[in-house]
């Protein structure tokens, strides 16, 4: 029985060996049109051979031998004299593949590319190589944008902090419509004029998205992402707890009567010789040698990327040096909350202390034997102020880290346990300004949960009411971004879909590591589902 794409030939002959089946074919029409200007001929004018590999018979490799024949054209218009004969379903102009193994090589390359691709086909019974599954590709036609009346716009890394890449995602399918190879205003505003209809366009807080979408697509409304807005906002908030992280080093426990100046004496000189010892820790002298540098630079006119070249920074970095206004602003947020190895023994070394045990090189052996790996002269240093009151204070209940604060502040109330809830109320009784960050980021929750963009004014204007430098730098972006914000806490449309499709162009960068040029990456995100 004949497979289907066989069924417009003869078979004179089949041959079969171990790894291969050969079939010797002839067309069964007795005529033939010619495909471009559609005219039919039964003058034949010559015959030829044409060998054509086929999808794999029963894990043998198949090869069609197919007999085809040159007909005269008898249109007089036809600027051809001759054609070749095509059958449908199994030959194609100058190709030596069969319609539906092309069909299965591309299937192939669209879901795993190269390498991978290639070692598949060779399990299937399919010969074929790495760089011809990757010519496949990028032979293959984009699909049709059609008119978009709701785009998505997001960036992501072709080679992550060097080169940046645009995706523009359709939201009302979720799928792709195109790659832009880079993310400039410029690029993005000739793409919207390329293709105008879009009515909508959700995009992240990018000014350069921003500008492309004004000169493009100057009607459209912009909505900015709502995870950005809550994500930004995260970053402002974990600047101000920072800021005020100092108000949260206290003791929670209550001296006794009569004894209460002299714990607080104790915790003040342990307090002081910490700061020293912090003062001269290899972090903070570095911190404050960079931001020297930064700044000095900076004086000079020089800007953002020559400073990152030539300190050999990250760009990250010297943008943190470089709009701090003081190194304190630097060290309050690089420091904060930073865990020490000495914490857990804490409580043990003093309740040693106050047994006695004042000698410091016994101490450090016997929390090394519980798990300390510390230095030496950590133990020393901690406890030198004992040594000159002969005691040791109550061991201070250590005050929670800055990101687990803020994780607390940004997380909903209900879905807190009980002990984060208490710890998080007595966090925000110590500082009045954590206090309001609190408040302000929950009504900001609200608004952005329940859609009430005629609140923004109102909570940006409290915002710059409080003494929250940080939280204000927040409200004066919104400002700048004022009618795309409004739209997100007020319109329903969501980039979600942006960002999954961002993800799904990871995974395809991952698979063709190494071969993943901007051409080649931009079918597979157009071409796969």
């Amino acid at each position: 029985m004949l497979l289907p794409h066989l069924a417009a030939v003869v078979v004179d002959h089949v041959e079969v060996t171990a790894a291969h089946v050969t079939l010797w074919v002839r067309p069964s029409a007795v005529c033939a049109s010619y495909r471009k200007c559609g005219s039919m001929s039964t003058r034949v004018h010559s015959q030829y051979e044409r060998r054509l590999a086929d999808a794999a018979l029963g894990g043998r490799r198949v090869l069609i031998r197919a007999r085809s024949r040159r007909f005269f054209c008898d249109n007089a218009h036809c600027p051809a004299t001759t054609f070749a004969e095509q059958v449908h379903g199994l030959t194609s102009p100058y190709a030596r593949r069969s319609p539906l193994l092309t069909k299965m090589l591309d299937a192939i390359a669209l879901a795993l590319a190269g390498r991978a691709g290639a070692r598949l086909a060779e399990v299937l019974g399919l010969l074929t190589s790495r760089s011809t599954l990757l010519r496949r590709i990028r032979a293959m036609p984009d699909p049709e944008v059609g008119v978009v009346t709701v785009l998505g716009v997001d960036d992501f890394a072709l080679r992550r902090g060097h080169i940046y890449g645009t995706i523009l995602i359709n939201m009302d399918t979720h799928d792709p419509v195109d790659l832009l190879p880079d993310r400039e205003a410029a690029t993005l505003a000739a793409w919207l004029r390329a293709h105008p209809g879009v009515e909508v366009i959700c995009r992240d807080r990018a000014g350069a998205y921003a500008e492309g979408a004004r000169r493009g697509a100057p009607d459209a409304i912009q909505v900015a992402d709502r995870w950005h807005l809550w994500n930004n906002l995260g970053k402002y908030v974990e600047k101000t707890v920072a800021a005020h992280h100092h108000c949260l080093h206290r003791s929670d426990l209550v001296p006794a009567p009569g004894a209460a100046d002299e714990p607080r004496d104790l915790e003040r000189l342990a307090a002081e010789v910490a700061a020293a010892r912090a003062e001269t820790s290899a972090i903070v002298v570095r911190t404050r040698e960079r931001y020297g540098q930064v700044q000095a630079l900076k004086a000079e006119g020089k800007g953002i990327k020559p400073i990152m070249r030539e300190l050999g920074l990250a760009k990250e970095t010297v943008r943190k040096f470089y709009r701090a206004e003081a190194v304190e602003d630097v060290l309050a947020t690089s420091l904060a909350g930073r865990p020490s190895r000495l914490d857990p023994y804490k409580p043990y070394l003093h309740e040693r202390w106050n047994d006695g045990a004042t000698n410091v090189l016994d101490l450090h052996r016997e929390i090394t034997v519980q798990g300390y790996r510390g230095s030496y002269g950590s133990v020393r240093d901690y406890l030198a102020p004992f040594r000159e009151t002969g005691a040791a204070p109550p061991a201070v209940a250590k005050p929670p880290k800055v990101r687990t604060l803020v994780c607390w502040i940004m997380t909903h109330p209900d879905n807190l346990d009980g002990e984060d809830q208490i710890a998080l109320k007595n966090a925000l009784a110590d500082c009045p300004h954590l206090d309001a960050l609190s408040g302000h980021v929950r009504g900001f929750a609200e608004m952005l949960l329940e859609r009430q963009g005629d609140r923004l004014e109102d909570w940006m204007t409290k915002v710059d009411a409080d003494n929250l430098p940080y939280l204000r730098s927040f409200t004066c972006g919104l400002r700048h971004d004022h009618a795309a914000v409004l739209n997100a806490l007020t319109l329903p449309h969501s980039s979600g879909a942006v960002e999954g499709n961002v993800n799904r162009v990871k995974m395809l960068k991952r698979q063709t590591y190494g071969r993943a040029a901007f051409d080649l990456l931009r079918k597979r995100v157009l071409l796969t589902t």
